[in-house]
């Protein structure tokens, strides 16, 4: 079985401009539009990787603090039609985190957060998780906002001490960091106890940087993340994976070992899950290969890699085409 360990949200997303309405005295429309409806998606990076893992055909189980309001009632019932055990969800009367999208011309999505006294926020850390249980997956807000984000650090250095296979997608969202240089301390301590790392370029050059831009004082190019994520691997990761947006992924093993595959092209309607998609593949495709372990990571060959990172691009290319986080189903991605 397979844990994704953080939050679960409603992502508040525009639905598509319609029409202008025609102006008071019948001419030429007016030029301010109404604004669009923003529509309610089950969301959170933690809770679109244990659906796509569902989708995938993974044993999965979730773990995280849900609301009892509507909103969480719906995103439970999200993971139960995903095949998504939630035994390890810890319930509580706060409400749901809302995130509010905003999808630019090219589909990517930037999000304003409303996450004050929320339920997942009081994430406790759980009694330890089932014997069944190969690999834990964690990420974005919910290493973020404290006091839950103490309990799922606590959370990832415990079942990697146990021998777990532990997998981190930091998933930047700098709104939500006071101390951006606080923060990235914080995630070069964890490195350590991540067996595998996933992040984007964009994430990658935050997260290099010593000012609160992207990138920092850094520099920005492949090279510069590249560079960064080698020292990183370094301090502990089996493999770093890199994603590139419609460019394709990049996997980074020690020793020197680099493959890069090109992404899948597909018309994009935005890019709200995509990421995630790429976690649960990478888990879902590394366990076909029975590489759930630092030992069998290591032992991958280049071809195994290139089915690994071929089978993500495609996931996350059919997450893409569609609006909102709609990860596959198995059948949607077999080769």
């Amino acid at each position: 079985m397979i844990v994704v360990a953080g939050e679960a949200l409603i992502d508040l997303v525009p639905s598509p401009q319609t029409s202008l309405p025609p102006s008071p005295d019948g001419g030429s429309p007016a030029p301010i539009g109404p604004l669009p409806a923003l529509l309610p998606r089950r969301g959170g990076g933690p809770y679109n990787t244990a659906v796509a893992l569902g989708r995938l055909g993974s044993p999965a189980a979730f773990c995280s603090r849900v609301s009892t309001d509507a909103f969480g009632e719906a995103l439970l019932d999200g993971l139960r039609t995903g095949g998504v055990d939630i035994s390890l969800v810890q319930r509580g009367s706060e409400p749901t985190t809302l995130a509010v999208a905003d999808i630019s011309p090219d589909g990517s999505a930037g999000y304003g957060f409303y996450a004050d006294g929320t339920a997942d926020r009081l994430f406790a850390l759980p009694p330890a998780l089932p014997a069944a249980v190969r690999a834990l997956s964690l990420g974005t807000c919910s290493l973020v906002l404290e006091p839950g984000a103490s309990a799922y650090e606590s959370l990832l250095r415990r079942e990697a001490g146990r021998g777990v296979f532990t997998a981190l997608d930091p998933n930047i969202r700098p709104g939500l960091i006071p101390d951006p240089d606080a923060y990235r301390a914080r995630f070069r301590s964890w490195l350590a106890d991540v067996a595998l790392l996933k992040l984007s370029e964009e994430d990658a050059l935050w997260l290099a940087g010593s000012g609160e831009g992207p990138g920092g004082a850094v520099g920005g190019g492949r090279d510069a993340v590249l560079a960064v994520a080698k020292e990183w691997l370094a301090a502990g990761p089996a493999a770093i994976v890199l994603t590139h947006g419609g460019d394709g992924l990049t996997v980074l093993t020690p020793g020197g070992g680099e493959l890069t595959v090109p992404g899948e092209r597909v018309t994009v309607v935005d890019t709200i899950g995509a990421g995630d998609t790429v976690n649960a593949a990478l888990l879902h495709r590394l366990d076909a290969h029975d590489a759930l372990s630092r030992t069998a990571v290591a032992a991958l060959g280049t071809e195994d890699w290139h089915d690994i990172l071929r089978f993500a691009a495609r996931a996350a290319a059919v997450t893409c085409s569609r609006a909102g986080a709609e990860p596959p189903f198995a059948a949607e991605v077999a080769a």
